[in-house]
């Protein structure tokens, strides 16, 4: 028997989610900027409570591994392996493209290729592609958005662009015949916890002392002219 407790905070909102044997009890969505450090041990004491258990029931946590905010993500996986270390139990990670993806599956066509998009600033995003089945075609990388972005994916089948760096894509690739935009997509706990109970069937645990957060490109600094 499991329950496994998801966080999602890679963007700006905060979401955590209660799963029982892969079935979700509750979930709780904040659309705050800013409000992961001060809410979310809020949240995770609230739908724990409100579903009637204990923290100590609490058999993993899954946490949204990033790409993302530095902010969002950092304070995510501190409060997982706090809460994991306390309470003696594994962590699981979830890359948080792949669970933007998974949750977007029923809107896809057959043969529509998935691309969950994080803004990365100016024309940059965070982005991978997936089938409507799950398997990962291309595993997540940055792409600077221009005319020649998705050229062959898009002159071979439909792709579903959704997320917040999708709305900045529209007028490049806006005109494209294959081109879906589906507007208002956040990542969300309840898909981070759909594909965390498929790891806890595997057994497919993150060493909690040194698994870090998957920021996908580091911190930048110039470099001194002296």
């Amino acid at each position: 028997m499991s329950l496994l407790l998801s966080i999602e905070t890679a963007t700006k909102v905060c979401s955590v989610a209660l799963h029982y044997q892969g079935e979700l009890l509750a979930s709780q969505h904040l659309h705050i900027d800013k409000s992961h450090s001060g809410l979310l041990t809020v949240l995770i004491d609230n739908i724990v409570q409100y579903a009637g258990y204990q923290l100590s029931d609490l058999s993993a946590v899954v946490v949204s591994e990033g790409p993302g905010s530095y902010t969002g993500l950092r304070i995510g996986v501190s409060t997982a392996k706090g809460l994991c270390f306390s309470l003696d139990i594994p962590v699981i990670v979830v890359n948080t493209l792949q669970s933007m993806a998974w949750g977007m599956r029923k809107f896809a066509e057959p043969n529509g290729l998935l691309c969950p998009m994080i803004d990365a600033r100016r024309m940059e995003v965070y982005c991978l592609l997936m089938e409507k089945d799950g398997e990962i075609i291309k595993p997540p990388y940055p792409e600077i958005i221009d005319e020649n972005s998705f050229k062959k994916e898009l002159q071979e089948r439909k792709v579903y662009f959704f997320g917040d760096g999708a709305e900045k894509v529209i007028p490049v690739l806006g005109s494209a015949e294959n081109a879906r935009f589906i507007m208002e997509i956040v990542p969300s706990a309840v898909s981070v916890g759909e594909l965390g109970w498929k790891k806890w069937q595997e057994k497919e645990f993150a060493d909690l002392a040194y698994f870090e957060p998957f920021y996908l490109k580091g911190f930048h600094s110039p470099k001194s002219k002296k």
